[in-house]
């Protein structure tokens, strides 16, 4: 059973960055893509950011193209959301997604269907 734990989510004003990140655990990191997700009170799970097994390629709402990077570290088993220049929309609980697909290289998902294992979320709040 693999486990996805989040941090880095807070509290900050609006122009300024987070990280968050996603620790893998249970299953081989390399082995699965990875995605975040978000989700504002009230509102349906967006898709933010997804990246493939090998890193190499990645895919972005439009929301967050040009101000968010993922990207991923095998040996630390982690999957990261850099966020820069954050507006108050950006506000909601961030969850990060994986899903096992051992036998691709460049596939981006990004759908909340197509990921079977899911974090418990962490809150970003961005004050205006």
């Amino acid at each position: 059973q693999v486990q996805l734990v989040e941090s880095g989510g807070g509290l900050v004003q609006a122009g300024g960055s987070l990280r968050l990140s996603c620790a893998v655990s249970g299953r081989t990191f390399s082995d699965y893509v990875m995605g975040w997700f978000r989700q504002a009170a009230g509102k349906d799970r967006d898709f933010v950011a997804a990246i493939s097994r090998s890193g190499l390629a990645t895919r972005y709402a439009d929301s967050a193209k040009g101000r968010f990077t993922i990207f991923r570290d095998a040996a630390k088993n982690t999957v990261y959301l850099q966020m820069n220049s954050l507006k108050p929309e950006d506000t909601a609980v961030y969850y990060c997604a994986g899903d096992y697909r051992p036998f691709t290289y460049t596939l981006v998902v990004s759908t909340t269907h197509d990921y079977g294992d899911w974090g418990q979320g962490t809150q970003v709040t961005v004050s205006s």
